[in-house]
């Protein structure tokens, strides 16, 4: 006898605060067959609110500290690596959803958990979003009194683990919040295509928030490790190859086909 195959299927997106995290969520849960977290009470939808497998607390998720804290890097192995923990992620999460064969969750903390989602949710999914640090650390200033530089020297750090962490992820789509606001029908696309779903209709409205602040020069060091990933100082975007994983050529080829 073959098993059941679950219901639906977990697409996490992630990213550092004010990276275009909920932008990305919305586009994706305005796809046919995609569940999403809408009107919950509380910020931005986030699913790590609305769970208590994992705590969550003020000293949890805290904007330019999270991604750096190696107690916050939950990989396979590691304490929450358990039966129990899928069990009551599901439960505390149902009530949130609608029928769909996609849900939807996203918070920032999803950055440094992939690896354990990916071990209790095995067919899971996952879309990372990054913005130029320099636009991160200004949307972040009122929250976080930090310097500019020692922020973007977070943003580095962050990065440096999330390439690592890349290498143990069978399916997943790294996207620039730059080229998603100037090309938001090309990565509509994108989003359908690594979900293997036909194109939304959505009309999630787009603007590009990097206009709101002013930029200057990097420190020493920091553009070149910036490079990579297609960022120098001033706020300036390089192009940057598609960066998709899938077990099926197909749907990678396709999806890659959509960011080109």
């Amino acid at each position: 006898m073959t098993p059941d195959r679950p219901a639906h299927r977990y697409v996490f997106v992630g990213g550092l605060h004010r990276s275009g995290t909920s932008l990305t969520a919305r586009l994706i849960g305005d796809l046919p067959g995609v569940a999403a977290i809408r009107s919950a009470p509380v910020p931005e939808n986030e699913g790590v609110y609305l769970q208590g497998a994992i705590a969550h607390t003020a000293l949890h998720g805290r904007p330019m500290h999270f991604a750096t804290d190696p107690d916050q890097h939950l990989i396979e192995g590691c304490r929450h690596d358990r039966l129990e923990t899928r069990l009551r992620l599901e439960a505390d999460w149902a009530p949130w959803f609608d029928a769909g064969s996609w849900r939807v969750e996203k918070s920032p903390v999803n950055l440094t958990r992939m690896r354990l989602y990916q071990q209790l949710f095995p067919l899971s999914q996952f879309v990372v979003v990054m913005r130029h640090p320099q636009a991160v650390a200004a949307a972040v200033a009122k929250w976080v009194d930090m310097p500019a530089a020692a922020m973007i020297d977070h943003w580095i750090a962050a990065h440096r683990q999330l390439e690592a962490d890349l290498a143990h992820l069978h399916a997943v789509m790294l996207l620039r919040y730059e080229d998603l606001v100037a090309r938001p029908d090309a990565h509509r696309a994108a989003l359908a295509a690594f979900l293997d779903l036909p194109p939304g209709t959505g009309a999630e409205p787009v603007r590009d928030g990097n206009r709101d602040y002013a930029y200057g020069p990097l420190g020493a060091g920091q553009e070149a490790a910036l490079h990579p990933w297609g960022y120098a100082a001033g706020g300036a975007v390089l192009p940057m190859a598609p960066r998709v994983r899938h077990p099926l050529r197909a749907i990678r080829e396709a999806a890659e086909a959509a960011l080109r």
